[in-house]
């Protein structure tokens, strides 16, 4: 015959539901199922973070607002993982995110301002092209996408 199993928590737990708590302790977030411990992970670890909790509202276990409540994460936060969750499945917490394109230093404004850098114009005086700033070609410097010209040494 099915035994009920009581909510019995370690003392130090915080609870999500009546079935489920969690306890942070040396580092480590411990979900509880009653008194059985049933996934870990590094309190630094987001990724398993956003994962396990999307996981356990997918199941039909918590809601999104007592995993918002329960952790003090905004609600559209949690609403974005589970659309992660059910869009890209388990692999889309852990994959890198893809580089970032920048817009305004097109490929057009790349040729210009690398024509003026050769011509010996400085950063400042090609930023003031429209829509580049100075701050985005010393990026672009820096990642090797426009090359300064080099003073020659006498």
């Amino acid at each position: 015959m099915p035994q009920i199993q009581l909510p019995v928590f370690p003392a130090s737990c915080t609870t999500i539901t009546n079935e489920l708590a969690f306890e942070q302790r040396d580092g480590i977030v411990y979900y509880f199922n009653g008194h059985l411990p049933v996934f870990s992970h590094r309190a630094d670890d987001l990724a398993s973070f956003r994962f396990f909790s999307s996981q356990l509202i997918s199941n039909g276990s918590v809601s999104q607002s007592q995993i918002a409540a329960a952790f003090g994460v905004p609600l559209i936060t949690v609403k974005r993982f589970c659309k992660k969750l059910r869009e890209e499945g388990a692999a889309g917490f852990f994959r890198p995110a893809p580089p970032r394109q920048g817009h305004r230093l097109t490929d057009e404004r790349i040729a210009r301002a690398q024509a003026l850098l050769e011509e010996g114009w400085t950063v400042p005086a090609i930023g003031a092209e429209p829509g580049v700033l100075p701050n985005t070609l010393h990026k672009a410097i820096s990642f090797g996408r426009l090359k300064k010209k080099t003073p020659l040494l006498s």
